[in-house]
C-alpha cells in the first residue's frame, strides 16, 4: 500500500516539475452590426488594415475601415449565420491566398478554395491578396512578344510580355472571346494563364472552363471565379487574389497571362461595399478612391529584371463601356494606367467584321517593341491604310464617280478588312500572319475577289507549308523575312495557280 502512494506522490511531483504556464490573450471584438456582406465591430482596438479576421461561426472577414468607435470588416463568403453579439477575433495575418503550381489547371474561388468537385488543392506557399508593385529599377523594357493568335492584335496592337493591355468595348462585342483566344494560343509557349471572372454567371464560367479543356488549355490555366450570385467582398478580392497567385510565377521567372473579366463589375462591388461601409461616394456614385483601386492592381503586372529572374505579368484587364462612351468614368480610369487598348466597335461586330477592332481608336504604347522583324516589315502601314479605307468608305457613299486611284485604295481597303477577320478559336501561328500580310501589302490578294479571300489564305497556307516549307522556317528560326525575291517567287506561283470562283 505504502509503495503505491509512494509511487502516485512521485508521479504528482513529476507532473508540477513538467508544468509550463503558458499566458497568452487574443483580441476579440464583438459584431455590432451586420449588413450584405459588411459586419462592424467593437473592441478590436490594435487590429490592422486589410487584417484577416474570423468570426465565431468559422466565417473570414477582412479589416477594411479602421474607424475611432469601430472598425468596418468586409466578410467573404456565407453571413447569414453571423449575429449582432457574435465574437469576432484577430488572427495577426494579413489577408492572403494559397500559391502554387498545385493550383494550375483548377477553378477556385476568391479564396483560393476549389469549386469545380475535384478534391482538395495541396498548395505549399501563401501570399498576401495586396503586395507592393516592383518598382521602377525592378523592371525592365517590354520587349518580347507575347503573340495572341489573333491576325489584327498581332499586326495593329501588338503585345509584348509584360504589358497591360485594356480590352474595351460594349456588351457583347466579343471582349472574352479575344481574351480566350489569346490563351488558347499560349500552348507551348511557356505562359501561365489566369482568367479571373468577375460577377459572371456561372453557367458563363462553366462554358469557358470546358472551352479550354477542349483546346488542352486547363493544362496551363487556372480559373478563378467570383460569380454574380456571391456578395460583393468576393468581387473584389477576387483581381487581387489571381493576382497573388500570378505573382508566384512572375518572382519564381515565369510568364503569366492573366485576364481580368471584367473590372466594371468589381469597380461595381467596391460601390456597393464603400456605400455600406459608409464612405463618402464620388463622381457618378463611385468612391473617390476608384482609381486607386484599379491602379494599385495593374501595376503589379510588369517584366521583371534580370537579376530577379526576369518573369513577368501580361495583364487584359476588361471593361464595358455604355453605347461605345470610352469617356466615361471607369474607361478614362484605366486607359490611363494600361498601356494601351483594343477597342471594339459594336457596329463592326454586327455587321461581320471580327474581331470588331477600331483601327482609330485601339493602340500599344509598347508598338514594335513588341514585335517579331518580319511582323513589323509587313504591318508597317497598315493602320494607316485602314484608319484612311474607313474615312473614305464613309465619304465615298456619297458619290459613284471615283478615280482610279481611289478606287484601288477602297479595293485594297476591303481585302485588309477582310484578311483580318478571324473565325472564333482559330488562332494562327506568327509565321502563317506574316506571308499573307506580305501577300496583302505587296499585291498578290489585288485581283483575288473577296468572296474567295478566305479560301485564298487557307490554299496559301496549305500551298506554303507542302511546297515552301523553307520559308516558313526561316520566319520561325530568325524571326526576319526570307529572302524578299523568294517569297515573292512562291506567292506569285500560288497566286497563278488560284482559281477564283465564277461571279
Amino acid at each position: 500500500m505504502a509503495t503505491v502512494k509512494e509511487d502516485l506522490s512521485s508521479l504528482i511531483k513529476q507532473r508540477i516539475d513538467s508544468f509550463q504556464s503558458v499566458s497568452g490573450f487574443e483580441e476579440i471584438g464583438k459584431v455590432t452590426y451586420l449588413g450584405d456582406g459588411i459586419a462592424r465591430a467593437k473592441g478590436l482596438e490594435n487590429v490592422m488594415s486589410g487584417e484577416l479576421l474570423e468570426f465565431s461561426n468559422g466565417s473570414i472577414g477582412m479589416a477594411q475601415n479602421l474607424e475611432k468607435e469601430d472598425v468596418g470588416i468586409i466578410i467573404f463568403g456565407a453571413y447569414e449565420n453571423i449575429h449582432e453579439g457574435d465574437i469576432v477575433k484577430r488572427t495577426g495575418k494579413i489577408m492572403q491566398v494559397p500559391v502554387g503550381e498545385a493550383l494550375i489547371g483548377r477553378v477556385v474561388d476568391s479564396l483560393g478554395r476549389p469549386v469545380d468537385g475535384q478534391g482538395n488543392i495541396e498548395t505549399t506557399g501563401m501570399r498576401p491578396v495586396e503586395f507592393p508593385a516592383p518598382g521602377v529599377m525592378d523592371r525592365q523594357s517590354v520587349r518580347e512578344p507575347m503573340q495572341t493568335g489573333i491576325k489584327a492584335l498581332d499586326a495593329l496592337v501588338p503585345i509584348g510580355r509584360g504589358q497591360r493591355e485594356l480590352i474595351i468595348g460594349d456588351r457583347k462585342t466579343g471582349k472574352t472571346s479575344i481574351a480566350v483566344d489569346a490563351i488558347l494560343n499560349q500552348r507551348g509557349k511557356d505562359v501561365i494563364c489566369i482568367y479571373v471572372a468577375i460577377g459572371q454567371k456561372e453557367s458563363t464560367v462553366r462554358n469557358l472552363t470546358e472551352t479550354l479543356k477542349k483546346h488542352h488549355a486547363m493544362d496551363y490555366t487556372i480559373v478563378v471565379t467570383a460569380s454574380a450570385s456571391q456578395s460583393a467582398p468576393m468581387l473584389y478580392i477576387a483581381p487581387y487574389a489571381a493576382t497573388a497567385m500570378a505573382e508566384e510565377f512572375m518572382y519564381n521567372g515565369k510568364h503569366v497571362l492573366i485576364v481580368y473579366d471584367d473590372l466594371s463589375k468589381q469597380a461595381a462591388a467596391y460601390r456597393e461595399m464603400s456605400l455600406l461601409l459608409r464612405r463618402p461616394p464620388g463622381r457618378e456614385a463611385y468612391p473617390g478612391d476608384v482609381f486607386y483601386l484599379h491602379s494599385r492592381l495593374l501595376e503589379r503586372s510588369a517584366k521583371l529584371n534580370d537579376a530577379l529572374g526576369g518573369g513577368s505579368i501580361t495583364s487584359f484587364p476588361i471593361v464595358e463601356t455604355q453605347a461605345g462612351d470610352i469617356a466615361a468614368y471607369i474607361p478614362t480610369n484605366v486607359i490611363s494606367i494600361t498601356d494601351g487598348q483594343i477597342f471594339l466597335e459594336s457596329d463592326l461586330f454586327f455587321s461581320g467584321v471580327r474581331p470588331a477592332l477600331s483601327a482609330g481608336l485601339s493602340v500599344s504604347r509598347v508598338g514594335g517593341s513588341a514585335q517579331i522583324k518580319a511582323m513589323k516589315k509587313v504591318s508597317g502601314t497598315l493602320r494607316i491604310d485602314l484608319a484612311s479605307y474607313r474615312e473614305l468608305e464613309a465619304f465615298t457613299q456619297f458619290g459613284s464617280d471615283l478615280d482610279l486611284s481611289t478606287q484601288k485604295r477602297l479595293s485594297r481597303g476591303r481585302r485588309t478588312v477582310e484578311i483580318l477577320k478571324q473565325d472564333l478559336h482559330k488562332t494562327l501561328e506568327v509565321e502563317k500572319q506574316v506571308i499573307i500580310l506580305y501577300a496583302l501589302t505587296h499585291g498578290f490578294i489585288d485581283e483575288v475577289p473577296v468572296q474567295d479571300i478566305e479560301r485564298f489564305e487557307r490554299e496559301l497556307f496549305s500551298y506554303m507549308h507542302s511546297t515552301y516549307p523553307k520559308l516558313m522556317q526561316i520566319i520561325i528560326d530568325t524571326k526576319d523575312l526570307p529572302p524578299t525575291e523568294e517569297l515573292d517567287a512562291a506567292l506569285g506561283s500560288f497566286a497563278g495557280i488560284f482559281v477564283p470562283h465564277a461571279e
